[in-house]
């Protein structure tokens, strides 16, 4: 989206920005580092590389800056191997960040601007273009590792150096673009995704088989008559799961100064249970809320399906309310044949980045690990929390200055393993932390320090040695 005769923004006041300073501030060092200091041990039997994205600037912004939407895409990887661990971490280079090295500055303003470069700064492929932002997930599938944006094709990186080779569509399969979030169905191999569209038709899904290759392509998903940002899905054996909360593009408010995106709550969240193997979509309506993650979804014997997520009363800074955005831990049950979205609040706490074991993803059975508050819910993601809503227990460990991010499950050959990383508040240290899964409140098994600071990002993945 752009508008003729927009002036070049200003640049961004960086020293005050929140999510441009402190754990957040941007890393511009490229490094690769064998043999990291451990405090503690490594689990021998953890053989693989842990990655995760996230936004991170290679030079300071112009215009506005929106965390989470805005920022180039960083990928670090820790691969951990004999009790021993190596760090990695290369930008991903769209055609948009090598024009800005060649510059040496920033040229492209931030999700929310209308301003584009023109002919004469970047050329006639790159003028009047947005910036691509491939900032947000990390992928393998089908012999491709992928950086994922949002609602827009991925990029794809060397397994071997994470050098970037360019857009990547999975053979069409992503040709309209994907969400930063696909789901890997661990008993067939296919991967699952949706992506939506500014224009109409707004929606569709579609999916890569195992081997890489296209099992469905972009579908469109019938009875949107809205264009809705849509961040993540579930996925169960029968249906992929979509979650439409009423956060809408007004494109005609942001051409006249307004804001691109609105919240509009007396239209209600819809849930859309789309059958995989075809057929029409099965649709179920309740009061706004608003989801950017969800944890797992199954479906249940007498055919309604349980989804579990972290749900916030509204988008915090996308929707300009004066009530607290107070959220929680829920489980919804949705019935296709009434209609209905029954919720269950399963633990009522702030909590953001719900994982499970991958390998139960679309059959999602045990414990849930989250960030979240232990304090007032006016406070800061400051702890790990571990949910199991079958059991209906919970237990957290406190890292202390330690402001950590989204907690992956590492799958061990004997015993698992909870691994992040996180950035010292007082000392701006980065580390890879490791926490046994079946008592993490006692704290990590290994700390592993990196070799620089790691900015604060959002999501990763585990990927065991193949």
């Amino acid at each position: 989206m752009s508008a003729p005769g927009i002036p070049r923004p200003a640049p961004v006041d960086v020293a005050h920005h929140t999510h441009l300073t402190g754990v957040f501030a941007p890393q511009r060092a490229e490094v690769d580092v064998p043999d990291l200091e451990v405090i503690g041990e490594i689990p021998p039997e953890l053989h693989g590389a842990y990655l995760r994205n996230g936004p991170n600037p290679r030079f300071d912004p112009i215009g506005n800056y929106v965390y989470p939407l805005d920022g180039d895409g960083m990928v670090h990887r820790i691969e951990l191997d004999g009790g021993r661990a190596r760090y990695t971490n290369r930008f991903v280079r769209t055609p948009m960040v090598v024009a800005e090295e060649r510059a040496g500055h920033a040229i492209w303003g931030g999700v929310t601007d209308l301003y584009t470069p023109g002919v004469d700064e970047v050329g006639p492929e790159l003028a009047g273009t947005g910036r691509d932002l491939p900032d947000i997930n990390v992928v393998r599938h089908g012999g491709r590792l992928l950086a994922m944006a949002e609602a827009a094709p991925p990029y794809r990186l060397d397994p071997t150096d994470l050098a970037t080779l360019g857009r990547d569509t999975c053979d069409g399969a992503m040709a309209v673009g994907s969400t930063a979030h696909p789901k890997l169905d661990p008993v067939t191999g296919e991967l699952v995704l949706f992506t939506y569209l500014l224009d109409a038709p707004y929606l569709t899904w579609s999916v890569v088989a195992a081997d890489g290759t296209v099992a469905r392509e972009p579908t469109v998903v019938e009875g949107l008559r809205e264009p809705l940002m849509i961040h993540d899905m579930a996925l169960t054996e029968r249906y992929v799961v979509l979650v439409l909360c009423p956060l809408v593009f007004d494109l005609a408010a942001a051409l006249t100064g307004g804001a691109l995106l609105d919240w509009r709550p007396d239209d209600g969240t819809r849930v859309a249970l789309i059958p995989r193997a075809g057929g029409p979509v099965r649709w179920a309506d309740c009061e706004a809320f608003w989801v950017w993650h969800f944890a797992g979804a199954r479906d249940l014997p007498d055919g309604r399906v349980q989804v579990d997520y972290a749900q916030w009363a509204y988008p915090g800074g996308f929707a300009d309310l004066d009530a607290p955005c107070l959220g929680g831990l829920v489980r919804a049950t949705v019935d296709p044949d009434r209609g209905r979205v029954d919720r269950q609040i399963l633990h009522d706490r702030d909590v953001e980045f719900p994982r499970i074991d991958d390998r139960t993803l679309a059959r999602a059975r045990g414990r849930i690990a989250t960030i979240g508050k232990r304090g007032p819910r006016d406070g800061h993601m400051d702890s790990l929390w571990f949910f199991d809503p079958d059991a209906g227990t919970e237990t957290s460990w406190d890292p202390g200055p330690l402001s950590v991010g989204e907690p992956i499950h590492l799958p061990g050959t004997g015993s698992d393993y909870w691994g992040m990383l996180g950035t010292d508040r007082e000392t701006m240290a980065s580390w890879f932390v490791i926490l046994p899964a079946d008592d993490p409140a006692s704290g990590p098994v290994a700390r592993v320090r990196m070799p620089i600071r790691v900015p604060a990002g959002l999501h990763g993945v585990w990927l065991p040695q193949m």
